[in-house]
């Protein structure tokens, strides 16, 4: 006789929560961990992970002392569009928060992206990246000081880099990217507003113009329960 498989009650739980959840708008309550537990029979502790599963895949976040459901992620895409474009394309208001904008000497990496001799000056541009107000990543940016130091007396920091270089004239011609997860520092996760057991997406860009040139190495984080990233894919 053939026996019965029977789901364990952790899949019983996440079916019954994601049930609950399209019911719900942004921004309602998520019932309490007490209420759950005993709406579905069964222990706080599976009702905690099936909770901590949605609070990592961004369908509810922490507010106050209680948790509500989150508005949908902002989804970015790969392309060579400034993040400013992508978030006003879904809706979001775009903003930017400086943190620091410094000549550092550049690293042997680094100074290979930008072509530039291990040592030499560069600018270092990090800033919080904001949608209607709501701290989702955070960037680095790593330009030569011979090309762009131009930048110090004209670029707000809080408005788009790729507008102002388009607008000075810069054309922009490919980028190789690389993304991969990641936990955040103590320093990130407070920059970030999350915690170190987050998970992040991180991004490492270099861009060139389209006589080959560099422009740029990016190295940026983003909320993993606030951000995807999406690419066109065409056979051609």
């Amino acid at each position: 006789m053939t026996g019965v498989i029977r789901a364990p009650k952790s899949y019983l739980v996440r079916t019954e929560l994601d049930s609950l959840l399209a019911g719900l708008d942004v921004g309602d309550p998520v019932p309490a961990e007490r209420e759950l537990a005993l709406r579905f029979g069964v222990a706080r502790e599976t009702v905690r992970q099936a909770l901590h599963e949605l609070l990592v895949e961004g369908r509810i976040e922490r507010r106050g002392r209680g948790t509500v459901v989150s508005r949908p992620k902002l989804v970015q895409p790969l392309s060579l569009r400034s993040y400013t474009e992508g978030a006003v394309r879904m809706g979001r208001t775009p903003g930017r928060l400086p943190v620091s904008w410094d000549d550092v000497r550049a690293d042997a990496d680094t100074a290979a992206a930008l072509g530039v001799r291990r040592g030499a000056k560069v600018m270092h541009l990090e800033r919080v990246l904001l949608a209607d107000g709501d701290r989702i990543g955070l960037e680095s940016t790593y330009l030569t000081v011979q090309r762009f130091g131009w930048l110090r007396e004209s670029f707000d920091p809080t408005t788009s880099l790729y507008a102002a270089l388009r607008a000075s004239g810069v054309e922009f011609g490919a980028a190789l990217e690389r993304i991969e997860t990641a936990l955040p520092s103590p320093r990130e996760a407070d920059l970030l507003g999350t915690t170190t057991a987050m998970p992040v997406l991180m991004l490492n860009r270099r861009t060139v113009d389209t006589d080959d040139h560099p422009i740029e190495v990016v190295r940026a984080i983003y909320r993993g329960d606030r951000v995807a990233f999406e690419a066109l894919l065409a056979d051609r």
